[in-house]
């Protein structure tokens, strides 16, 4: 079933791309955190960034994935962490392979399908608190990674999932982020994409990659000459079908609330999956507008980020049924 959301847009926050622009610029939210480098078992590393004070006792552990090219000094990133500490809840962020600030070892990255570092991390922290209940959100690429992950592994430690804005179907959003002014989105995460590439290819001299990333103007290129090939897929398409998350959804089992606005700017209609074949365990909730992780409410000059009361009042309810069933 879909639900419709709660959130409605003040008067001057409307328009999607003024919701997804000046939530980055207004947000004035700060949490300190410490770093945590976790050796991987192919020879690679990921950091952790566990925000501060930490809580030492058995109290609930979310751990947060970024969207494409985020970190933690993502704008929704440092919010969702301080509100998460505020409920007195641990809050960690796990980075993306290079989005940490230093570039990976392997030539292999990360993308919208790649579960295997968030597999390896979650049942790492399973191992250390065992009796701690654990949840995990999801923003953008972040949020489709996640819901690859719960339904390739429904026995998972997780007691409760939150996925926000993401591109549940991948060779659309890659159709809409390359027209109107999406296009202005598209260049800002290409530079940064190509950028992390070529400090990749400076630490891999050995490699002879033969394109010209002058050439590459849109994500569908991108995804098509580099992320395609680096992590075994074919080519885009293939990434694409393989990956996106919208074909998955009846097979997740965790509890489940998925957050979307329909006028993202990022995404067309074709994220939205059919209320039919949604499973009991997922909660989606969709407002008519909110943009691309932006959700601004309030007064212009103070504006409140709605999922940060959203999201942790709605895993504030799985505690009591995850300990019921422990």
């Amino acid at each position: 079933m879909i639900h419709p959301s709660q959130f409605h847009s003040p008067w001057w926050a409307r328009n999607p791309h003024v919701q997804t622009i000046l939530a980055k610029y207004l947000h004035r939210t700060r949490i300190k955190h410490r770093r945590e480098r976790l050796e991987l078992p192919d020879g690679d590393f990921v950091d952790l960034a566990w925000g501060l004070p930490e809580q030492s006792d058995n109290r609930p552990l979310v751990v947060l994935f970024h969207g494409l090219e985020g970190c933690i000094e993502s704008h929704y990133i440092q919010g969702m962490m301080t509100a998460l500490h505020l409920q007195g809840w641990q809050a960690v962020l796990m980075h993306f392979r290079g989005c940490s600030g230093e570039p990976n070892r392997s030539m292999r990255a990360y993308h919208s399908g790649a579960i295997e570092d968030p597999h390896y991390v979650l049942g790492l922290l399973r191992q250390r608190y065992p009796e701690r209940p654990m949840a995990a959100i999801g923003y953008s690429l972040g949020g489709n990674m996640l819901v690859n992950y719960l339904a390739e592994h429904p026995r998972n430690p997780l007691c409760a999932a939150t996925v926000v804005s993401a591109p549940l179907q991948l060779a659309a959003c890659a159709e809409r982020i390359n027209s109107g002014f999406s296009r202005c989105y598209q260049g800002y995460l290409l530079k940064r994409m190509i950028d992390n590439w070529q400090r990749r290819l400076r630490r891999h001299p050995q490699q002879q990659w033969q394109g010209d990333l002058t050439r590459i103007k849109s994500l569908r290129e991108f995804d098509d000459k580099i992320t395609a090939p680096v992590h075994g897929f074919s080519d885009a398409e293939d990434y694409y079908q393989r990956c996106s998350g919208l074909y998955k959804l009846a097979r997740i089992s965790t509890p489940t609330l998925i957050i979307h606005a329909a006028d993202d700017p990022f995404m067309n209609d074709a994220v939205i999956p059919d209320a039919s074949e949604l499973p009991p365990s997922i909660t989606y909730e969709l407002s008519r507008t909110g943009g691309h992780v932006g959700f601004m409410q309030g007064l212009p000059w103070r504006p409140d980020y709605w999922l940060e009361y959203r999201v942790p009042q709605w895993l504030d309810r799985q505690w009591p049924l995850y300990l019921e069933n422990a």
